[in-house]
């Protein structure tokens, strides 16, 4: 057997083996005295891209309950910001307002992914049974509810200005930034990478099958003697643990977190990118979301030359992603690698 036969076939497989490598190369640049040294001018790039990573768990969580389940979750920011929040409460030191207990981070972190799970269990326990524009009302609502609740509980959440001196693992380890960034990068990219390998098999698998059956025509699968509604929470429950466990990431990456960081517009950024990459697709997801963080990248560096203000520039560039997803909506209403025939969408 050649060596191009041993190489993996599937994307799962290989998302799998990148994953294992991105996670190896990062330990060896932190738990190691390997060091490296960054152009200046990429900075910007490395901490999008550990965004992007960051995020990408957050609507591969999302394309499970949408684009596989069909379930309309507008408030997906709700558990990505618990899911921060409890690793900050429970690891941070001297902080400033809010909670901080210090216990190790490692632990935080797995109770911030059950604590999202939970109150995804909570939440879809409450409005699963709801029609689609009411459960997306009803997840929209709850996002807001948590939101006002960091703002105004300061003694708890911090305010306004959050939980300060959480744990920074990677950068407590690695020392310099350049070393920090791209550990940072290998690490929660290789954790991503992980993330798709799964979310694809499960939904590769039988059980993935029941679930778009599901988002085909609830009906007719329960006719078939398939319990809808727990295959319904499982998914939804999934999501929003995968939603928790990028919060967790993003909160030790940051050393802080704040109401700024979980507003509405992180909800839009991956509904956009999964709309405009193809839901039900996990690799279009991803790939819309970077189509969309990436315009945002590249429109940063048109600001000095733009004969306009900062503030009319932002306006702006949202009216341009508006405009984008429109066109894709109208032209390509399955997403770009969407399967129409899949989603049921007139192509």
């Amino acid at each position: 057997m050649s060596v191009a036969d041993r190489l993996p076939k599937s994307d799962s497989e290989r998302a799998l083996l990148i994953g294992s490598i991105c996670i190896l190369l990062g330990a060896l640049l932190t738990l190691t005295p390997l060091r490296t040294t960054l152009p200046s001018g990429l900075y910007v790039f490395f901490e999008v891209g550990i965004l992007f990573v960051i995020y990408g768990i957050l609507v591969l969580g999302l394309n499970l309950q949408y684009g596989h389940t069909g379930l309309v979750n507008f408030g997906h920011v709700v558990f990505f910001a618990v899911g921060a929040y409890t690793v900050a409460m429970l690891s941070a030191q001297d902080t400033f307002a809010g909670i901080g207990l210090g216990y190790p981070w490692p632990l935080t972190l797995v109770v911030g992914v059950v604590t999202a799970a939970l109150l995804g269990a909570i939440v879809g326990a409450t409005s699963l049974r709801l029609r689609d524009d009411f459960l997306a009302i009803a997840t929209l609502a709850t996002a807001e509810i948590f939101h006002t609740l960091f703002i105004n509980f300061r003694g708890i959440f911090g305010g306004n200005v959050g939980i300060l001196g959480v744990p920074q693992p990677v950068k407590d380890l690695a020392g310099d930034g350049d070393t920090t960034l791209l550990a940072t990068l290998l690490l929660i990219g290789g954790l991503t990478a992980v993330t798709f390998t799964v979310v694809t098999r499960l939904t590769n698998a039988p059980y993935g099958r029941v679930l778009r059956a599901i988002r085909a025509d609830e009906l007719v699968t329960r006719s078939v003697g398939k319990a809808t509604f727990t295959y319904k929470m499982q998914a939804f429950v999934y999501g929003a643990a995968l939603a928790g466990l990028a919060g967790g990431l993003f909160a030790l990456y940051n050393g802080a977190v704040a109401p700024g960081y979980f507003t509405i517009q992180v909800t839009v950024t991956v509904w956009i990118g999964m709309l405009l990459g193809g839901a039900a697709n996990n690799r279009a997801v991803l790939a819309g979301l970077a189509i969309i963080m990436g315009l945002r990248l590249l429109s940063r560096f048109a600001l000095g030359v733009a004969p306009v203000s900062a503030d009319a520039f932002a306006s702006i560039r949202l009216i341009v992603v508006g405009m984008i997803l429109i066109a894709v909506i109208r032209y390509r209403p399955a997403g770009i690698w969407g399967n129409a025939k899949e989603l049921g969408v007139d192509s």
